[in-house]
């Protein structure tokens, strides 16, 4: 069974960069058609997709969030990451990493980004 975990620090300043990491076991990042998203729940709202990178290695990101956003991936950690520029506490948010595009079968737990000075 695919498990994901991510990992990161909990709090980030205004006009920093957000980055997570999310740590794939039971399958691998490069496993034929699989896709790895990012999601993200802000407190009060709604879940809301971020982007994804394909197995290919190739990505494609939420048109809201596609200017700040950027997907990348580790194959020999078998990890991939996020990075979002330019955060503001509007970006503050439980942060989750997810197999799959446009459904979602495997998530991790979620981690907690607070944007604050």
């Amino acid at each position: 069974q695919v498990q994901l975990q991510e990992s990161g620090p909990g709090l980030v300043k205004p006009s920093q960069t957000l980055s997570l990491t999310c740590t794939v076991s039971g399958g691998s990042i490069t496993a034929d058609y699989y896709y790895w998203s990012w999601i993200r729940q802000p407190p009060g709202k709604g879940l809301e997709w971020m982007g994804a990178i394909r197995y290919t290695g190739s990505t494609k990101y939420s048109p809201s969030l596609k200017s700040r956003t950027s997907i990348s991936r580790d194959t020999s950690k078998n990890q991939f990451t996020l990075q979002l520029s330019s955060v503001t506490p509007e970006d503050t948010a439980v942060y989750y990493c997810a197999e799959g595009y446009p459904e979602f079968n495997y998530w991790g737990q979620g981690t907690q980004v607070t944007v604050s000075s």
